[in-house]
């Protein structure tokens, strides 16, 4: 893989070579196994439409190489104790400690989010190493009694092998480590897909990984990165080598790597499309209302898979809630996400605008009522295009495009009448289940939102918003978001396979269920 880069606004090329991005011109990229000998993809930021730099893709015969490299590296890491495999992750949690600065910034540049953001991005790399550094010392399984005398039944876990990742942009470092943190530590070798909009981010990762597998006498291939677009993200989907492919992307995208992983007997952990919601019930306290709800819809430029698209609001209260969250719209400052002053940055590119665009303009042909009105910002300081305007819609659940997912700032508001019974049921009423809200002083309420008759998605918050999820709970959500957990709580056994054990340590041989077979 070669790169070059050039572009130095806001200190990114001391930012790129800090992280051992260099400008190489042999055709190998510092730290890296995989040798590209395709053609480049050039990385230009939407914050002022310059080139950053470009990265040469995968091959099918870097590929090979990769996978070769990979399978080699698996059977020695997993015979490593979990705990040193730990160590590992630890001293690479370390590294991003000390690179947070540089990698926070190259984040917001090259993908557009806010500093803030981005840093917060690779604190979450940081968190979740911290938390598989622990699980490194409780991979456990089960002592199950067993029916048989003399017998005793465990389970435990192994390694898998290979991971295949396929990351999206608008998390183009911390999805890769929630699954890479956890793999090492399970035994697992990762290969990574990064997404083509930002692929320096992943040549930063993969230099920092590699400098500590160095620094610990350990193979390359325990962390791989390939690059290019969808067709070298089906050289993973199809491999049979790859046992797991773990991919955050678009519904669209999850149906086809679901698929075609299923095929194969693979397994496949999906993270896709959410179109999120808060139900604000006439108890609500406008003090946490407002804040939660306008960073969850406009954070990212409404780019998360948690951003909150749908307000579900008591008719009681609503002329107060619209007022509320239309007013603080207007405090909302947009621009270069690198000057913290801003508070939205821009979109990833020019598809994207022009996605949102449409969507504003379907949303007004179904029937909404604009509040607040879109468009894209031009002038000094906007030069890439790709600047836009958080949008307000009054619209009905039932719009068709209030049903799919806009990866862009259009917040939809919804009215209620009644009972919560009636808002969970237009929340529920997509056919995304990722994350969900509900911001009462209600316990009754609350109950009834958490209950196994409230809310179908597979986060559900009360008095905090639909995104911001920590890494101490698994992440993940129901029905087309593709039903998959990443991060915390037990995600990690996904990572692994499953072996139940029956040992015999009498002098018989008593069958299962009292069967006889006398010999």
């Amino acid at each position: 893989m070669s790169t070059t880069f050039t572009a130095n606004q806001y200190g990114i090329k001391e930012a790129l070579q800090q992280l051992g991005v260099k400008e190489i011109n042999n055709g190998t990229s510092t730290g890296s196994i995989n040798f590209g000998g395709g053609n480049p993809i050039d990385s230009y930021s939407p914050v002022d439409g310059k080139l950053i730099g470009s990265v040469t893709t995968t091959t099918k015969e870097d590929y090979e190489k990769v996978i070769d490299a990979a399978q080699k590296a698996f059977k020695a890491f997993r015979q490593i104790p979990a705990p040193q495999r730990g160590e590992i992750v630890r001293q690479f949690g370390n590294k991003l400690r000390e690179l947070k600065e540089p990698l926070g910034k190259l984040v917001s540049y090259e993908m557009g989010k806010s500093l803030q953001e981005g840093y917060g991005e690779v604190q979450e790399m940081i968190d979740i190493c911290d938390f598989a550094v622990g699980l490194s010392r409780q991979l456990h399984g089960l002592t199950i009694p067993s029916e048989r005398p003399g017998h005793v039944m465990r389970e435990q876990y192994h390694p898998l092998g290979i991971v295949g990742i396929i990351s999206a942009f608008n998390f183009p470092v911390a999805v890769w480590a929630w699954n890479t943190a956890l793999s090492w530590v399970c035994g697992d070798v990762c290969v990574w897909k990064a997404s083509e909009k930002t692929p320096l981010c992943a040549v930063a990762c993969q230099n920092i990984i590699a400098a500590v597998l160095k620094k610990n006498n350990l193979p390359e291939g325990i962390s791989c990165i390939i690059n290019g677009d969808y067709k070298v993200g089906e050289m993973i989907t199809t491999d049979e080598r790859i046992p797991l492919i773990s991919a955050t992307g678009s519904t669209r995208m999850g149906r086809i790597v679901g698929t075609t992983v299923a095929q194969r007997f693979g397994k496949s952990l999906l993270e896709l499309g959410g179109n999120n919601a808060i139900i604000i019930t006439p108890s609500a306290d406008l003090k946490v209302v407002v804040p939660g709800a306008v960073f969850g819809a406009v954070g990212t430029c409404g780019q998360r898979c948690t951003s909150t698209r749908r307000l579900i609001i008591h008719e009681s209260v609503y002329d107060k809630v619209r007022d509320a969250i239309v007013g603080a719209y207007q405090q909302i400052t947009i621009g270069n996400p690198l000057d913290q002053k801003n508070h939205v940055g821009p979109l990833i590119d020019k598809d994207a605008v022009n996605t949102y665009l449409s969507a504003i303009e379907k949303a007004k042909s179904e029937g909404g009522n604009i509040l607040i009105e879109g468009g894209v910002l031009e002038g000094e300081g906007y030069e890439s295009g790709c600047y836009v305007k958080p949008a307000i819609i009054e619209a009905k659940n039932e719009f068709e495009i209030v049903q799919s997912e806009t990866f862009a700032p259009i917040l939809y508001l919804l009215k209620y009448n009644g009972d919560v019974e009636n808002a969970i049921e237009i929340q529920n009423g997509v056919a995304q289940g990722l994350s969900s809200a509900i911001m009462t002083n209600s316990i009754k309420e609350a109950e009834r939102f958490l209950s196994f008759a409230g809310s179908d998605c597979g986060i559900a918050n009360v008095n905090i918003g639909t995104s911001g999820a920590e890494i101490g709970g698994a992440f993940g959500g129901e029905k087309e978001t593709g039903g998959g957990r990443e991060s915390g709580s037990d995600a990690w056994k996904f990572y692994m396979r499953r072996q139940t054990n029956t040992i015999n340590y009498s002098d018989e041989l008593p069958l299962a269920q009292g069967i006889k077979f006398d010999l």
